[in-house]
């Protein structure tokens, strides 16, 4: 076992390497004697750095230390090495734990997720691709699997640098790629999920930073043609945005190499040129925006001399963007009037308006992407993203602790260890913008001294000691994080935080030739009245939404380490390696692993390694495999407190104790290849005298034998019978696969198996059937898909719950009853940005005297729309949509129940729909609406208006017929054989 094979061919198991282990150290940290030495953990990692051997376990934790140079370690040959093997059988690697979590899903059919963490430069993003690219190779191919991903590889070269900087390979938001796999584990989709886009990098930058790349690989890369068109120059020091961080040229980056890769990567994602000429203008106006310059007039407002720069924003109308950037729209005495801006609020709103541009526009390119997969930085001061960020690894940080806590717990049935949580500071800064009177940056600090003042770990200039004092400015507080004191500079937070966009400016956005544009600024955008939610809280939002994804799924964890600052070869830092390992929480993680046992295996792989250390398991155990170790662990002479006997393991809690074991399993070894060498001799001995007895008496003794075991067939499995059984199964296995059943419904042309084919007979029938599935559902169209999951939507709201839904079975849905054309021109200008996703004809009936009227029933991507011709009578969005009434009969009334939080909203929808099982069935989709829809027996109550309500009463006859009742309910009766699709 040299370190040669062990670095390059990876053919050693752990158990293996555990003799090479003073040279290349040890490949899993629970198998660390000195387990609690902060300094053998150090030594044992750079003795595997020295080596090129960067990977090391803790547990299944995997530890990645970053080499700053290519390593011939993630070839194809090395992917087969991976594949389907035991998580320990090979040296640690990235793919052992992409290969373990992928089988571990399909196995125990649930969902996971690899965690990658670790701090910039530590290499992070290659861990991911490497990933990616693993599950490209040994994953089921497919066309789908390819999109998958082609897609998920290009997101860092695609959509990073739209949002990433301010170096080389930093990712300025924060993404989960999530790969969804079926049971057959093939690849059938993904998602992307980002959150935290420092947008305020758009507007500035601090020195030594860039802006997003994308906005200098479009000025250094695009061709002159397109720069023209644009409106923009080959030379990014023209653009404002571009030069406050005096780092428009960084060596390690080729701006024109990675233009191409951009466009390549949106080719991936189905841009056509329409998209991509669509995006790029977008990322000009941006630049072109950051050119506006503002004057100010005798009294102080803002004006604008020249407006050049304008005129190439987005396809609006220069006059029109002008006013928008040096008025706003305000209420006085029940009118809209303009309010002049002063010079400094003109540039607020400019910089405002260019972060929620690029922001939107980013927001909408990770939806392209995610439709694309559907299933079809300063040491000092930091700022307010860096807090952000530091917030997010904080939580993922408690996250990781959480999971690795609790599956120890599981493991040993110990006593849970809780995580305190602290709450405060994202608080005190969104009451202090919300607050009315004068908000600063310094009023929000003091109230942060107000009221975190007691916390040991938040610290400012007025709250330290004097010698504290000295590294602390009066704007400046301080909190312990994890990873170690970090310093905050108080200046912008309250103005980063609010990013404010004045309603006038988003009404002008809407009027943009630009298609994108006007998706990212919809009409329908929500109550100008509310105010918009602040940075922090939309960030701690989305936070939550990943945490409540990834704590409803198990976890992996790849922890990467940084070898050092200036990314040199082979160059292993300690100090800074010491202080990852600490933040990180490993040698942590590591205790909690070694608080029960170093190692772990199960019986027979325990046993067949080490059976020649004991005469009684050598060179056969014919017993129990646990047995079997119990008898080798007494010989070796293991102590009570050494070993525990689980069901399916052994455990041994000290690393010496099995080192001794592989020691004397080493000596045992050279013994054993003595012996073996003599016993070949004397194979080969026997070996020629067999191969020349007397042919004719072999033939007999075969011949006896068959007929034996054909007596003896119905008996249990002896070695007179055996070779007949043998005879018997490979006949059945041969008539089998030449009269197999030609389709799934076939139950009737299975060959009944002999006795001693019965199990493996109806194994075998279950995979052949489960193969003509797979087959049978691959070839499904996807028109019949779609048509099959929309009957499955209505097959869990209605089977067994309407008289109706047996007849509707087969009656197919179609995309929708009314086609464009039929539609009154105003109404489709009116919803165009919404996309009608359906529409079907209706009856209404008035909510008072129920009077019936005909009515056209629509379904955009936002809201229902009940329209009479050219009249829009009620919208009703799907926030305020509470849900869906009808009955369990074989009407097809249904009612549309709506919260009336608005004192102009309508009441509840009563209507009658033929359709009405198609209709509801794609209101649940679109709305994302099924478990609001419910079947109610008797009657259904309905609000005519708030404090209002009215009633339809259900029955049954031979005569359908809808009418008012004397108590002044609407009574619907159907016929006992009423249908509806």
């Amino acid at each position: 076992a040299d370190d040669i094979s062990l670095q390059n061919s990876c053919q050693l198991d752990l158990e293996g390497a555990l003799i090479a282990r003073d040279r290349v150290g040890i490949q899993d940290f629970v198998l660390l004697d000195s387990h609690n030495s902060e300094t053998a953990f150090l030594d044992n990692l750079k003795k595997r750095f020295t080596e090129d051997l960067i990977y090391t376990y803790v547990g299944i934790l995997l530890i990645s230390v970053n080499p700053c140079k290519e390593l011939d370690i993630y070839t194809k040959k090395q992917m087969d090495l991976y594949m389907g093997v035991n998580f320990f059988e090979l040296p640690p690697h990235i793919y052992a734990l992409a290969d373990n979590v992928y089988h571990t899903m399909l196995s125990e059919a649930s969902n996971h997720f690899i965690l990658i963490s670790g701090e910039s430069g530590a290499g992070k993003t290659e861990a991911s691709k490497k990933i990616l690219q693993y599950y490209a190779v040994s994953c089921p191919s497919s066309t789908l699997l390819d999109t998958v991903r082609d897609c998920m590889l290009m997101f860092n070269p695609g959509p990073a640098p739209i949002g990433s900087g301010p170096n080389d390979n930093s990712s300025r938001f924060g993404k989960y790629m999530d790969i969804q796999f079926d049971c057959q584990g093939d690849a059938v989709g993904g998602h992307i999920l980002s959150y935290l886009l420092e947008k305020s990098r758009v507007v500035h930058q601090n020195h030594g930073e860039r802006n997003f790349h994308i906005f200098y690989q479009l000025v250094e890369g695009g061709e002159e043609d397109q720069l023209r068109h644009l409106g923009l120059e080959k030379d990014t020091q023209h653009y404002s945005y571009l030069v406050q961080g005096e780092c428009s040229n960084v060596s390690s980056i080729n701006d024109k190499n990675d233009w191409k890769t951009v466009k390549n990567a949106l080719s991936v994602i189905d841009f056509d040129a329409s998209d991509t000429e669509h995006l790029f203008g977008i990322i000009a106006s941006v630049l072109h925006l950051g050119n506006v310059h503002f004057d100010g007039d005798t009294k102080g407002y803002a004006i604008l001399n020249s407006n050049a720069a304008l005129r190439w924003l987005l396809g609006i109308h220069v006059q029109v963007l002008h006013e928008a950037l040096t008025f706003r729209k305000i209420e006085a005495k029940s009118e809209e009037v303009l309010s002049p801006f002063t010079v400094d609020l003109a540039i607020c709103a400019r910089d405002a308006l260019a972060k929620a541009i690029y922001g939107r526009a980013f927001t909408w390119l990770v939806n392209r992407i995610n439709e694309s997969l559907e299933n079809k930085v300063r040491e000092q001061q930091k700022n307010f993203e860096q807090f952000c960020i530091n917030y997010c690894n904080e939580k993922l940080q408690q996250l990781f602790i959480q999971f690795t806590l609790k599956s120890e717990q599981e493991e040993y049935e110990a006593e849970g260890i809780g995580v305190k949580k602290h709450r405060g500071i994202i608080s005190v800064l969104n009451e202090e913008c919300m607050r009315p009177g004068d908000a600063t940056d310094l009023t929000f600090l003091e109230k942060l001294e107000e009221k975190m003042g007691n916390h040991p770990h938040f610290l400012t200039h007025k709250l330290a000691d004097k010698k504290t004092r000295k590294s602390l400015e009066r704007g400046d507080f301080r909190l312990l994080h994890y990873a170690g004191e970090v310093t905050y500079c108080i200046v912008g937070f309250i103005d980063k935080n609010n990013d404010l966009l004045y309603k006038n400016i988003k009404d002008v956005m809407r009027l943009s030739k630009n298609p994108i544009i006007q998706e990212c600024f919809p009409a329908t955008e929500g109550d100008s009245r509310r105010r918009p939610e602040t940075v922090a809280t939309q960030f701690k939002n989305s936070l939550l939404r990943l945490t409540e994804i990834l704590t409803a799924k198990e976890a992996w964890y790849v922890r990467c380490l940084k070898s050092n600052d200036n990314k040199q070869s082979g160059k292993f830092d300690e100090v800074l390696v010491r202080h990852q390992v600490k933040y990180l929480g490993l040698m942590e993680h590591l205790r909690v692993r070694r608080a029960g046992f170093a190692y772990r295996r199960r019986y027979e792989v325990f046993l067949q390694r080490y059976k020649a250390l004991c005469p009684a398991t050598w060179p056969h155990w014919r017993g129990v495999p646990a047995e079997g170790v119990e008898k080798l662990v007494q010989h070796l002479g293991y102590k009570p407190d050494e070993y525990k006997m689980d069901r399916t393991k052994i455990f041994i809690r000290y690393a010496r104790t099995l080192f001794a074991t592989e020691d004397a399993f080493e000596i045992c070894k050279h013994e054993l290849g003595k012996q073996q060498r003599i016993q070949k001799r004397h194979l080969i001995f026997f070996s020629f005298y067999y191969k020349h007895l007397d042919r004719r008496a072999w033939a007999v003794k075969i011949i006896k034998q068959f007929i034996k075991g054909y007596i003896t067939r119905r008996e249990a499995k002896t070695t007179d019978n055996s070779e007949y059984l043998a005879f018997v199964r490979q006949s059945y296995l041969n008539r089998l696969k030449d009269n197999l059943p030609k389709t799934v419904l076939d139950k009737t042309t299975w060959l009944t198996p002999p006795p001693v084919m019965t199990e493996t007979s109806e194994i075998l029938r279950q995979l052949n059937t489960r193969m003509m599935v797979r087959k049978y559902v691959q070839g499904i169209t996807p028109q019949k898909k779609a048509q099959l999951q929309q009957k499955v939507v209505t097959s869990a709201i209605f089977k067994g719950n309407k008289d109706s839904y047996p007849s509707s079975i087969a009656v197919s849905f179609v995309d929708t009853r009314i086609n464009e054309q039929d539609i009154n021109m105003r109404i489709l200008q009116t919803i165009r940005h919404e996309r009608i996703k359906y529409s079907v004809p209706v009856v209404k009936y008035d909510r008072n005297g129920f009077k019936s009227r005909p009515r056209q029933l629509v379904l955009t991507q936002a809201a229902v729309y009940l329209v009479e011709e050219a009249k829009i009578k009620q919208r009703v969005d799907y926030v305020s949509l509470k849900g869906a009434s009808v009955s369990n009969l074989g009407d097809s009334v249904m009612i549309l129940h709506v919260a009336l939080n608005d004192p102009k909203q309508k009441g509840d929808l009563v209507l009658q729909c033929d359709h009405l099982f198609e209709a509801l069935t794609k209101l649940a989709m679109i709305a994302n609406k099924q478990n609001n829809i419910k079947v109610v027996q008797g009657s259904i109550k309905f609000e005519i208006q708030a404090g209002k309500e009215g009633g339809v009463d259900f029955s049954t006859a031979q005569e359908p017929m809808i009418f008012k009742g004397k108590n002044g309910h609407l009574m619907v009766v159907s016929d006992y054989f009423s249908i509806s699709a």
